[in-house]
C-alpha cells in the first residue's frame, strides 16, 4: 500500500543507502545540505535519503538522476559546529517513492520532492518458520565470509534483533555496493529482502574464493 504524497527535501548520496528501523551517522558540509539541515530542525527533522544513480556519480555537485525508491529519515540527533558543519544521526523511518520535483525557488538550494511513502509487507506468522530459516542461511553464509575475512566480526548481537530489524541493519552494515544495496532497499519486506540478501551473499561467497585479485569487498 502506498500513502497520499508528501513532500521530502532530497539528501542525495552516491554511497549511502538508508534502510528503516537503521541508524547511521552523517556528516553535512555542503552549502545547499546546511540549509537543508536548518529548515529540517525547524520542521519535522526529517529528510529523504535518495542514492544517485551509478552512470551518473560524476554529476554530484549538480541536480544527477536519482533511483526512485529512496527511504525518509528522522534527525535523531546533532551538533552544529562552529564553522556551519553538522554531524547528525539519522533514523531510517520508511521507504518512499519518488513521484515528482517541483520547481526549485531562487533562495532553496537543495532539492525537495513529492513521494509517496511504501509501507514493507508485514511479516505474517504462518512465515515465521520460513523467515528464520532464511535469517539462519544468510548468518552461516556471513560467518563463512568473515572466517575468510582479514578482519572477522562477531554475529552475536544480531541473532537477537526481531526479522525486519535483521534484515534492515545487514543490509545497510555491510560493505555491498550501493546498485546492490538499492535493490535490496526495493524489496517489499523483510522476508523478500532476507531472500536477495541470501543470494548476493553466495554470490560475493563464491567471488572471494577466486584467485587473488577478483575478490569480493562485501566485508570492507
Amino acid at each position: 500500500m502506498s500513502s497520499a504524497p508528501v513532500e521530502l527535501p532530497l539528501f542525495p548520496l552516491s554511497q549511502v543507502v538508508l534502510f528503516p528501523r537503521v541508524r547511521a551517522p552523517l556528516h553535512i558540509f555542503e552549502p545547499r545540505y546546511r540549509q537543508l539541515m536548518q529548515a529540517a530542525l525547524a520542521g519535522a527533522r526529517t529528510i529523504g535519503m535518495a542514492t544517485v544513480l551509478p552512470e551518473q556519480q560524476e554529476q554530484m555537485a549538480g541536480d544527477p538522476p536519482l533511483y526512485e525508491v529512496g527511504c525518509a529519515g528522522f534527525i535523531e540527533a546533532w551538533e552544529r559546529l562552529a564553522d556551519g558543519r553538522y554531524n547528525l544521526v539519522l533514523h531510517g523511518t520508511q521507504r518512499f517513492r519518488v513521484l515528482r520535483e517541483p520547481p526549485r525557488p531562487g533562495e532553496r538550494l537543495y532539492r525537495v520532492a513529492e513521494v509517496e511513502l511504501l509501507a514493507d509487507e508485514p511479516a505474517r506468522a504462518q512465515d515465521d518458520g520460513e523467515i528464520a530459516a532464511g535469517r539462519e542461511r544468510v548468518l552461516a553464509l556471513l560467518r563463512q565470509l568473515l572466517e575468510r575475512s582479514a578482519s572477522p566480526g562477531d554475529t552475536s548481537r544480531l541473532a537477537a534483533l526481531d526479522h525486519e530489524s535483521f534484515a534492515n541493519t545487514l543490509c545497510q552494515i555491510l560493505g555491498l555496493p550501493a546498485e546492490e544495496k538499492q535493490g535490496l532497499l526495493e524489496a517489499p519486506g523483510a522476508r523478500a529482502r532476507l531472500d536477495a540478501l541470501e543470494g548476493l551473499l553466495h554470490f560475493h561467497l563464491v567471488k572471494q574464493r577466486m584467485p587473488a585479485g577478483s575478490g569480493s569487498e562485501v566485508l570492507h
